[in-house]
């Protein structure tokens, strides 16, 4: 029986048509799934549906999502994430076809600024509450990022501020100057000078949640396409309220500041008065970021 499926033409040109004309059609295609956005059970006999390929280096997986929270794509994705997706699509979804195709071979060149990533992005209502420990004279600045909701007027906002540990310089600077927020602003990230008004959309940014988690930021890769600028060392748990508002707005907010300017604050409204002093202080970039996946 056909289901009400939407196949894009992104998805086809990595599965073949003959497989997508076979989920079209209903055989390779599940009654029912876990959409792979709201994490709430769906039909595909009863509801529009997406199908959403999760791409690694070597496999991809497909998922099923409602049409109403995310349309059909390609998400890219770590090769070590993706394993953790499999298992969590295998046991949501034990009707779902077992679709593995190899990956496109895509070779992207570095990206013009990168921070190395850290992985103590949490809801800010769960944060430790304080702040990211200083780097060592000639260490690496890493990027700490903490998750909450941001009030826009009267709507909350999902939100990523993002913090590194240090200065970050320009490639092969060796000044020791933060060009961090400067870099950003290169990127089209617009200084804030109202936290309740609502930054611009940046194209070819975006964030990706996949399975209710955290996985990475993505900027617009030279060759096309969209790689990774930053990315957890694991999946990252958010709340339900933040993936909620994320989903319903089908948009993130990202703050960036300076080392030290914000830190790791124990609950949301520490959260924005900590991002307020730093807006009065001229030290805030934000763009709003799109949703790459769920």
């Amino acid at each position: 029986m056909p289901r009400m499926l939407d196949v894009s033409d992104e998805v086809r040109s990595e599965i073949g048509d003959d497989e997508a004309d076979r989920l079209l059609g209903g055989d390779r295609a599940p009654d029912s799934y876990e959409c792979t956005s709201c994490r709430t059970p769906g039909d595909t006999h009863a509801e529009p549906t997406s199908t959403v390929l999760f791409i690694g280096d070597e496999t991809a997986v497909l998922a099923f999502a409602h049409a109403r929270c995310i349309p059909s794509q390609v998400v890219p994705v770590a090769e070590e994430q993706l394993a953790g997706a499999v298992r969590s699509i295998s046991q949501s979804q034990p009707a779902a076809p077992n679709l593995t195709v190899p990956a496109p071979n895509l070779t992207v060149p570095a990206p013009d600024f990168t921070v190395p990533d850290h992985d103590f992005a949490v809801p800010a209502q769960d944060a430790a509450g304080t702040p990211p420990q200083p780097i060592a004279p000639g260490q690496a600045a890493i990027l700490g990022i903490t998750c909450g909701l941001v009030l826009h007027g009267k709507v909350g906002h999902a939100s990523l501020v993002v913090e590194p540990t240090g200065p970050v310089g320009r490639p092969g600077s060796t000044s020791g100057e933060d060009e961090f927020l400067d870099l950003l602003q290169d990127a089209g990230f617009q200084r804030v000078s109202d936290l309740d008004e609502t930054p611009d959309q940046l194209p070819g940014w975006s964030v990706l949640v996949a399975m209710g988690k955290l996985h990475a930021i993505l900027q617009p890769a030279a060759a096309g396409g969209s790689t990774g600028w930053w990315q957890a060392h694991q999946p990252l748990q958010v709340t339900d309220a933040w993936r909620m508002a994320a989903s319903q707005l089908s948009e993130v907010t990202m703050y960036a500041v300076p080392a030290g300017m914000v830190g790791r604050q124990p609950r949301e409204d520490l959260l924005r008065q900590a991002l307020e002093r730093a807006v009065a202080l001229g030290q805030v970039v934000a763009a709003s970021l799109p949703l790459a996946g769920t």
